[in-house]
């Protein structure tokens, strides 16, 4: 019967740890405008979009680093802004004017959706890849 008890946090199930995820931006244009990262849940909005970093458009390519990211459905969406608004660039129709970018490559060929951008954050450790590219030539 001791060995039962002291088996039995062995047997009760872990509570859910932070992940880490690291987002590898590439496809930066060099010298144009800070970088910037956010990770979304529920939704592409920018009430859905929370937790989120910026760096320098400096490198083609810049590591982000989310420590601590509880386990659970996410999207990543990078942009780089050129213009140093501070929002992604866009025409009258919506159309992105700046260089952007979302997890899984969605919103390449129709207007993004979450569903499409979103993945399974469950292991500590996790890496993802996010491309920027213009969705107009560059004027």
């Amino acid at each position: 019967m001791r060995a039962f008890f002291l088996l039995l946090p062995l047997l009760l199930p872990l509570p859910a740890q932070a992940a880490g995820l690291q987002v590898t931006v590439d496809g930066i244009e060099p010298g144009g405008g800070a970088v910037y990262v956010t990770l979304c849940q529920g939704g592409l909005s920018e009430a859905a979009c929370t937790l989120g970093q910026e760096a320098p458009g400096t490198v083609e390519a810049r590591t982000f680093v989310f420590p601590g990211v509880p386990p659970g459905t996410y999207a990543v969406a990078a942009y780089q802004d050129r213009d140093g608004d501070g929002r992604l660039g866009r025409t009258g129709l919506g159309l992105p004017t700046e260089p952007y970018g979302l997890s899984g490559g969605a919103g390449r060929r129709a207007r993004p959706s979450f569903e499409e951008a979103a993945f399974a954050l469950r292991e500590p450790g996790a890496a993802i890849r996010v491309r920027l590219a213009r969705a107009l030539p560059r004027r």
